[in-house]
C-alpha cells in the first residue's frame, strides 16, 4: 500500500511538474509572440517612415527639376511626340463635326511633301477608325477620290491593329489573331485599290501597305518588292524607313542583324540633315528592348552605339531648324546619352522634347512617365548639382 501511494505521489508530482513546465512555456511563448509582434510593428513603422522620407525626397527632387523649367509629371503628354499643329487640331475638329471637305483640303494642301501628306493621312485615318461617318460621306460625294481612298485604306489598317492590340503574341487571343488577319486582308485589298487611284508619284498608298505586310508576314522577297515601289517614288522618306525597320526587326519578320544592316546602309547613303541616322539608333534600341540579356548601362556604352549617337548628333545639327522630323531623333538621343553618362548633352535634348513623350523609348514602357522622369530628372540633377 505504501509503495502504491508512493508511486501515485511520484506520478502526481511528475504530472504537476509537466503541467507547470507547459504553463511556463506557454507564458514564454506568449511573451516571445508579444515581443515578435512589437518588433514587427517597429519594423513596419520604420519602413513606413523610410518610405515617407523617400517620397518626400523624391517630391523635393521632382519639384527642384520643375523649378528649373521642366514639365511636371501630371502635365506630360503620353500620346504625342511633340505639340500638335493648330491646323491639325482644326482639321480633326472639322471632320468630327461632319465637314469632310476641310479634311480633304488639309491633306491636299501638303502637296508633294510626302512626309507631311503621310502625317495628315494618318491623323485622319485614326479619327475615322473611331467614327467614319464623315469618310463615308466624302466617298459618296466624290467617288474614286484618291485622297479619300488612301484614308480609307489606312483606316482599315488602324482598325485591324486596334483589334490585335499592343500586347505581345503570348498575350493576344486566337480570336484576336483571326480577326486581325481577316481585317488586314480587307485592308490589303483597299490599299491596292488606293494605289491604282493615286498620283503615280505618290508613295503614301504604298506606305499604308507596310503595316499590312508586317502583320500578314509578307515573305522577304514580297516585302522588298513593296519597298522598291516606295523608294522609286521617295528614296529618302524617313517614316517609310522607320516602318521598314519594324519589318526587319527580330520581333517581326527579321533579326537584329538584318535590321541593323538595313539601318546602316540607309544612314550611310544619306546626306547630312536627312535624319536617316535615326535608323541605327532604332536598331540598337529594338535590340536592347528585345534581348533580356542586354543591360542598358553597358550596351549603350559600346563603341559602335556611341559612334551611332555621335553621327546622329551631327546629322541633327545639319537639319533645318523647323524640321518636325527631328524630334524623333531627339527622343532616342536623350535616352542613349543618358545611359552613356553624357548628361549635359542629354539635358539639351530633354529641353527640346520635354512635355511630350508619345514616342520610343518612353512609349515602349508600361509606365512611360516613370521611364521618362527617371532619365530626365537624373540627368538634370547631375548637371545642376
Amino acid at each position: 500500500m505504501t509503495i502504491a501511494l508512493t508511486v501515485l505521489g511520484v506520478l502526481l508530482l511528475a504530472g504537476a511538474w509537466k503541467l507547470l513546465r507547459a504553463m511556463y512555456y506557454v507564458r514564454k511563448a506568449r511573451k516571445l509572440n508579444a515581443r515578435s509582434d512589437a518588433l514587427e510593428a517597429e519594423i513596419a513603422a520604420t519602413r513606413a517612415a523610410t518610405a515617407t522620407l523617400e517620397d518626400q525626397t523624391k517630391a523635393e527632387q521632382a519639384a527642384a527639376v520643375v523649378a528649373l523649367g521642366f514639365v511636371p509629371e501630371a502635365d506630360l503628354d503620353t500620346e504625342h511626340a511633340q505639340p500638335v499643329p493648330p491646323e491639325q487640331t482644326a482639321a480633326l475638329a472639322a471632320v468630327r463635326a461632319g465637314d469632310w471637305q476641310a479634311g480633304a483640303a488639309w491633306i491636299d494642301a501638303a502637296g508633294t511633301d510626302w512626309e507631311e501628306r503621310w502625317e495628315r493621312v494618318r491623323a485622319l485615318s485614326e479619327a475615322a477608325a473611331e467614327d467614319d461617318a464623315w469618310l463615308l460621306a466624302w466617298q459618296a460625294a466624290r467617288p474614286g477620290d484618291p485622297t479619300a481612298a488612301v484614308v480609307e485604306a489606312d483606316t482599315a489598317v488602324q482598325v485591324a491593329w486596334n483589334v490585335r492590340g499592343s500586347q505581345s503574341g503570348a498575350r493576344t487571343t486566337q480570336e484576336q489573331f483571326r480577326l486581325f488577319r481577316e481585317l488586314l486582308l480587307t485592308a490589303e485589298r483597299t490599299a491596292h485599290a488606293a494605289q491604282k487611284l493615286a498620283d503615280p508619284a505618290d508613295p503614301v498608298p504604298y506606305m499604308v501597305e507596310q503595316a499590312i505586310g508586317m502583320g500578314l508576314g509578307y515573305p522577304h522577297e514580297r516585302y522588298e518588292e513593296l519597298w522598291a515601289q516606295i523608294t522609286a517614288r521617295a528614296p529618302k522618306l524617313l517614316t517609310a524607313h522607320t516602318h521598314c525597320m519594324q519589318y526587319w526587326a527580330a520581333k517581326w519578320r527579321g533579326s537584329h542583324e538584318l535590321a541593323l544592316g538595313f539601318a546602316r546602309k540607309a544612314a550611310d547613303g544619306a546626306e547630312p540633315g536627312e535624319l536617316l541616322s535615326l535608323l541605327p539608333l532604332i536598331a540598337y534600341f529594338e535590340n536592347e528592348s528585345w534581348d533580356d540579356d542586354l543591360q542598358a548601362e553597358d550596351y549603350y556604352k559600346e563603341p559602335e552605339v556611341c559612334a551611332a549617337v555621335d553621327a546622329a548628333l551631327a546629322d541633327l545639327a545639319a537639319a533645318g531648324p523647323g524640321d518636325r522630323r527631328a524630334v524623333r531623333l531627339r527622343h532616342l538621343l536623350a535616352w542613349m546619352l543618358f545611359w552613356q553618362d553624357r548628361d549635359a548633352e542629354a539635358v539639351e535634348q530633354f529641353r527640346h522634347i520635354d512635355g511630350y513623350i508619345g514616342h520610343i523609348p518612353w512609349s515602349y514602357h508600361s509606365q512611360p512617365k516613370r521611364r521618362y522622369l527617371y532619365a530626365r530628372d537624373w540627368a538634370v540633377r547631375v548637371t545642376t548639382e
